[in-house]
């Protein structure tokens, strides 16, 4: 025998679906405030650096830019 679909159950599948719902706000919740832990202790431990540190790696990655900028060139004109 077919189960009829009743006011009861149409109310339950609600009841369902809004739990569903709620559970998966919260799961994206905690994981937005996991992300955010992460990226404020990353701040933080960037701000450790040393000045030299930093220094250093701006002029490493200048470098590698202007290597970049070259091998682009030189493709263009390949063209």
């Amino acid at each position: 025998m077919a189960r009829k679909n009743t006011l009861t159950r149409f109310i339950e599948d609600v009841v369902d679906n809004t739990k569903d719902f709620v559970d998966d706000i919260v799961d994206r919740a905690k994981d937005v405030e996991t992300d955010v832990r992460k990226a404020a202790k990353n701040v933080v431990d960037d701000e450790d650096e040393t000045p030299s540190a930093k220094g250093s790696e701006i002029d490493a990655l200048n470098r590698a830019i202007a290597d970049l900028t070259k091998k682009v060139n030189a493709l263009a004109k390949a063209a």
